[in-house]
């Protein structure tokens, strides 16, 4: 009898049990329980760069991450997505024009002094000489011409209110000269580039050149690559008084001191110029203009 009765127990338990097992199978996962802190699907989010502290009219906004109407699309006729995030990022852009704008010294880009022709093909530029008989041509590109130094120096001045402590944005590039005679088959080509580690002199010392010779050689005259078949002299390990020959070589036909300087304010308003385009430019994307 006392068999009987425990038996009865254990199979109204075992049922009891299966069926709160299969009622919580069934029911649907809910917010609560996917982001409970003992869950395994949370994990922590870090923000975008582009919402961070920024020096300008736009830093007084800051977007909330996550809002009610996050990702909901807005329709304008074009056919594109449009969300609430691509609205403050127009915003943003907007703001960042303006700003950049009012910065800007001049809509127009300065001139090389000494007879140089500007030609210029977006961020890239070409500038021409002819010097008895002789055609010099220097080219460079504004892309990545901005120093790591100075990139690093405008992190730390990002936390900075006042604007008198910003570095001003200076571009540096490397650039090429290519020297070509009447009868010569080749051209004479110079790599040159800006030292980061330039030595600074005091007065009454020796200036010092503030670019340098990085490789020489003879390559066809026009063509756009550099080709590496044709013997490459490295100035790193060079005798010094060819080093100082070659820089007199160019010294000669233009390219100096004076004309880097130049050089630098060229480069520096083009590539703000392109700078200030792409952000027209993306505003119109992110806008659907």
């Amino acid at each position: 009898m006392l068999k009987s009765l425990s038996r009865t127990v254990s199979t109204a338990v075992r049922i009891s049990t299966a069926t709160m097992f299969s009622a919580r199978s069934l029911q649907p996962l809910t917010r609560s329980t996917l982001c409970s802190p003992n869950s395994g699907t949370i994990r922590p989010f870090s923000r975008s760069l582009w919402m961070m502290s920024h020096n300008g009219a736009a830093s007084v906004y800051r977007p909330k991450l996550f809002s009610s109407k996050g990702f909901t699309p807005v329709s304008c006729g074009c056919g594109s997505l449009h969300t609430e995030g691509d609205k403050a990022f127009g915003n943003f852009l907007s703001d960042e024009i303006k700003e950049e704008k009012k910065i800007q010294k001049s809509s127009t880009l300065p001139k090389m002094s000494g007879g140089w022709e500007l030609q210029q093909n977006g961020t890239e530029a070409k500038l021409i000489r002819t010097i008895s008989g002789e055609k010099v041509t220097v080219t460079f590109n504004v892309n990545n011409s901005i120093p790591p130094k100075f990139e690093e120096g405008a992190e730390q001045a990002r936390g900075q209110k006042s604007a008198e402590n910003e570095p001003d944005i200076v571009s540096s590039p490397n650039f090429v000269v290519e020297v070509t005679k009447q009868a010569a088959k080749h051209s004479l080509v110079f790599d040159c580039h800006y030292p980061e580690d330039e030595a600074i002199h005091g007065e009454g010392e020796e200036e010092s050149d503030i670019f340098a010779i990085r490789e020489v050689s003879f390559q066809p005259e026009g063509d756009v690559e550099w080709k590496e078949t044709a013997y490459t002299l490295n100035t790193d390990s060079l005798d010094w008084a060819l080093y100082d020959h070659l820089m007199d070589f160019l010294a000669d036909r233009g390219v100096d001191n004076t004309f880097a300087d130049e050089l630098v304010e060229l480069s520096t308003a083009m590539e703000h110029h392109e700078y200030i385009k792409f952000l027209e430019d993306l505003s119109g994307f992110v806008k659907c203009n």
